[in-house]
């Protein structure tokens, strides 16, 4: 099987999701995620499961990145910040969303998948809307904001760190797993005056945030 068969396939199978925005699809569709898992077959890199991409990371299954982009509420010309770039996929299909007048900011703790994350989305023509730093995203990036919406692709046991909620402006939406190894659920913060509004949208199991004290 073709590669673009496998990716049709799998947006056939999203769409019959009642989670899943037809822009949503549009966007996961104009992403090659086999570019993203190099060692796997068409039917391996477009099955909707996560898949491994070394140093205990994962690539989100597909359903799984298509409902959190979607919980973002993502506008063209927004600024988003995400933590936990890994191989950069999640990255570029938030690109899609935002368009060449927006841009996304990705925090990846681990130096070498940071910089073939960059390479990666640099070589894919995401360049110009992707910027990804090596850093500690429990700090965020404070240097572009105000964000627009954020999201974290790993666990945060404590909840979302202050620094991307203080980042992220009043009325922006911050979406990510928060809980432990045994129990995790993804939330919807929606930044208020007052602190956040929180939502919760069901259990999930995301590999943990890295405590950079540890």
């Amino acid at each position: 099987m073709s590669a673009s068969d496998a990716r049709d396939r799998l947006i056939e199978r999203l769409s019959r999701r009642r989670d899943t925005s037809e822009r949503v699809l549009e966007a996961m569709r104009s992403v090659p995620r086999h570019e993203f898992v190099p060692d796997a077959t068409p039917e391996r890199a477009y099955a909707d499961r996560p898949l491994p991409i070394g140093d205990g990371q994962t690539i989100s299954a597909p359903h799984m990145v298509a409902i959190m982009v979607d919980l973002l509420d993502l506008e063209a010309g927004d600024r988003v910040l995400e933590i936990g770039t890994g191989c950069g996929y999640h990255a570029a299909v938030t690109a899609e969303l935002v368009g060449e007048s927006g841009a996304v900011y990705g925090v990846e703790y681990v130096a070498h998948l940071a910089e073939a994350a960059r390479d990666r989305l640099e070589r894919l023509g995401y360049g110009g809307i992707v910027d990804v730093l090596v850093g500690d995203g429990h700090e965020g990036w404070p240097e572009h904001a105000p964000y627009d919406a954020a999201y974290l692709t790993c666990a945060a046991e404590d909840g979302v760190p202050d620094a991307i909620v203080e980042q992220t402006r009043e009325g922006g939406h911050i979406v990510a797993p928060i809980g432990g190894r045994a129990h995790q659920e993804l939330v919807r913060l929606t930044v208020t005056p007052e602190g956040t509004d929180r939502e919760s949208h069901g259990g999930v199991r995301f590999v943990p945030m890295v405590d950079s004290d540890s």
